[in-house]
């Protein structure tokens, strides 16, 4: 176990920036996304990509791509390009759901789920100042944009340009939608218990021949956590949708990969919940065209985005215009 000392310097680490109060945020060694294998075991200091012995695994969660070899060959044929410091996947939405689809086809399966994360440009900000956060965002097998100006400025800077926004809200229907037809299976895990059961029951109205194997909400600690995850990987879903909000579902992935085998792709999804319980709506076409979703939501929620919004939308808007080149699958 960590000592007080080493918990205090990873909960300073991955803490929500001052004015998020979103209290199933806040972690320890026992809450929902545990740091303890986010510490380096002799020191208890933070690990970062760059601290990781080259050729070997980060400890005891998932590899980084660069060397994560299950992960490479799983997504070999993706073209990626590098939007703003990390490397996304140059898909559209179908694409992307066509993807995950082929992913849990029996004869693609690996022995581990396949993990997919999204990145704005808050994520852009916080991987190039956090390095925990950079190291988990690089965990992933597949990174998507979820942000509109990330798909203009790679327009402008790329050869290899991203085609539309791949926003989770939207990615989950369409991946519904598939899945319904497949008889593919879901579990919804996150948010508030409220929450997770209205998305729940909006979900199963708007699809109701989709398999929904299970849900639970993310407010769950010590040994009530790790039985839901022993009971989600028993359920076997094909599709495991995780809503903590970054890096807190990412910390989860990383925490729990290795329990979660029968899975067969794990989906990042921030707060996607919100939306499919109805609690938030979205933002009005034209401004999600146009890139301003964000503001939208800060019109909805000023006093926990504002601050956020102020201090990282000019930082990845730098990271944009400054980070952004090709790369190919094999990079």
């Amino acid at each position: 176990m960590p000592t007080h000392s080493q918990k205090a310097l990873v909960s300073h680490a991955i803490l929500p920036p001052q004015g998020d109060r979103e209290s199933p945020r806040r972690l320890n060694s026992d809450m929902a996304a545990p740091p303890v294998r986010i510490c380096n075991s002799s020191g208890g200091e933070p690990v970062s990509s760059a601290q990781a012995p080259t050729g070997s695994s980060m400890p005891n969660g998932v590899a980084e791509r660069r060397i994560n070899p299950v992960g490479r060959a799983a997504t070999a044929s993706v073209p990626r390009a590098t939007i703003g410091g990390l490397r996304l996947a140059v898909l559209d939405r179908e694409q992307t759901a066509d993807f995950m689809i082929e992913a849990v086809h029996p004869n693609r399966r690996v022995n581990r789920p396949l993990y997919l994360t999204s990145a704005n440009g808050e994520v852009l900000s916080r991987c190039s100042t956090e390095p925990m956060t950079d190291r988990l965002f690089r965990a992933a097998d597949l990174i998507n944009a979820d942000g509109q100006p990330l798909v203009m400025v790679s327009r402008l800077r790329s050869p290899n340009p991203l085609p539309e926004r791949v926003a989770t809200t939207d990615l989950f229907h369409d991946v519904a939608r598939k899945a319904e037809e497949l008889g593919l299976t879901f579990y919804l895990f996150g948010a508030n218990e409220a929450e997770n059961k209205a998305a729940i029951a909006n979900v199963r109205r708007a699809y109701p021949a989709l398999k929904v194997v299970g849900h639970s909400h993310g407010y769950l600690r010590g040994d009530a956590l790790r039985a839901k995850v022993d009971e989600i990987n028993a359920l076997a879903p094909d599709f495991l949708w995780v809503a903590l909000g970054v890096p807190y579902e990412q910390a989860f992935v990383d925490e729990f990969m290795p329990r979660l085998g029968n899975v067969g792709v794990i989906k990042t999804s921030g707060g996607l919940f919100n939306f499919l319980s109805g609690s938030r709506p979205r933002a009005p076409r034209w401004m999600q065209i146009v890139g301003l979703e964000w503001a939208w939501r800060v019109w909805l929620e000023p006093r926990r985005l504002f601050w956020r919004y102020l201090t990282t939308n000019p930082h990845a808007l730098y990271l944009l215009f400054n980070r952004t080149r090709s790369s190919s699958a094999k990079d």
